[in-house]
Order: C-alpha cells, then sequence, then structure tokens
C-alpha cells in the first residue's frame, strides 16, 4: 500500500495577506524600507520553481535623490511623482548573460551553458520570460514580510538601462515602488478592489 502525503496549506489569514487582502499601492507612508527586507524577501523568494533554475532576475535598488530623480526620467508621466515620492523604488531587469552560471544553477543537464551561448535570441526570450515569473514570485514575498507594493510595467526600459545598467548590460522590465503602509491622507493610495475573472472563466479542460 501506498501513503500518499498532502502538504498542509496556509491558513485562510495568511493566504489573504498576500492575496485577496491586500492592494495595489501608490503611495506610501515616509517610513523608509530597509534593504534588508528586500534581501529577506528574495532570499526566500529564489527558491521558488522557474524553468531550469535559471535566475535570470536582476534588481536595481533605488533611493531617493539624483539616483531617483534619474529614474523618474524614464517613467511615464501617470508614474512619475509616486516613484519619485516613494520610500524605495526597484528596477527590475534580466541579465542576458544569465547562461554563464549554468553550470552551478542546473548541472543536471551538462552543456546547457555552451548550448545558449550561441543563441542570443533564446537566452533574451527565457531570462525575460523567467525574470518575469521570478517577478511575481518576488512581489508576493515583498508582502510576506509586510510591505506594500506598486508594480508598473509603464517605462522606457532603453532609458533605465542607459542611466543604471551600462556597466552589467541589465534589462530592464519594470519597475516597483515599495513601502511599509499606503498614505493615509491621500484617496487614492489604494484603488478599490477591481473584478478578478472566475476559475471557469478562465480554464478549461480536455
Amino acid at each position: 500500500m501506498t501513503t500518499q502525503t498532502v502538504q498542509k496549506t496556509l491558513d485562510r489569514r495568511a493566504l489573504d495577506s498576500l492575496f485577496a487582502g491586500r492592494h495595489t499601492t501608490n503611495t506610501f507612508t515616509d517610513i523608509p524600507v530597509d534593504a534588508k527586507l528586500v534581501q529577506a524577501a528574495y532570499d526566500d523568494a529564489r527558491f521558488a520553481p522557474i524553468s531550469m533554475n535559471s535566475q535570470p532576475l536582476r534588481l536595481t535598488l533605488v533611493e531617493k535623490g539624483q539616483p531617483r530623480l534619474k529614474l523618474v526620467e524614464h517613467m511615464m508621466d501617470g508614474n512619475k511623482a509616486k516613484t519619485e515620492a516613494a520610500p524605495l523604488s526597484i528596477v527590475v531587469a534580466y541579465d542576458p548573460d544569465w547562461h554563464l552560471n549554468m553550470d552551478e544553477l542546473f548541472p543536471a543537464v551538462p552543456g546547457v551553458r555552451e548550448n545558449l551561448a550561441s543563441q542570443p535570441e533564446n537566452r533574451h526570450a527565457m531570462g525575460r520570460d523567467n525574470a518575469f515569473i521570478q517577478f511575481g514570485y518576488l512581489l508576493l514575498a515583498l508582502r510576506a514580510y509586510g510591505l506594500e507594493v506598486g508594480p508598473m510595467t509603464g517605462i522606457d526600459a532603453a532609458g533605465i538601462d542607459a542611466a543604471f545598467h551600462t556597466e552589467n548590460g541589465w534589462k530592464a522590465i519594470a519597475v516597483v515602488n515599495v513601502g511599509h503602509a499606503p498614505n493615509p491622507e491621500d484617496e487614492q493610495a489604494q484603488f478599490p478592489r477591481g473584478k478578478r475573472l472566475e476559475f471557469s472563466e478562465i480554464s478549461q479542460t480536455r
């Protein structure tokens, strides 16, 4: 007889703290965000599954001041003011040369690094796709550590790369503003909950 073990799920309160109980945040209180909290969130999120354990995600933490103003220049108009005011902004990117780590990250399949060395288009597509997956995990991890997040893809990625990534060649895909709580003085700090599609609307069984 085979005994199957079913892992326990998080309780409803814990699930709500990650999903239904939280909102995208536009403006925050002024409490600074310690980079160690972001590191702790990443340290957990990095264990979530992605293709071949490729780990292409890269992060640039942008503090207030001149670096933030450089970032704001490359945001869509509707995202400029809230990015300038956020306690912390993070440029989310991927490394086009993520394959250089594959001997260490995915030793189960030898030769991945060499095979991808001559496939730049494939590397970029895989790096971008898997970085977005990792970004999703990171957002939940930041929430798990009590932070509020405001992710945005309304960016001039090439401009951000020219400002922040000339030395390492990373490619920006998004920016996320991070804070401890929504600004209680701003009625638009968090919008009312929008509709979500039901499982029956997005699934099929064959």
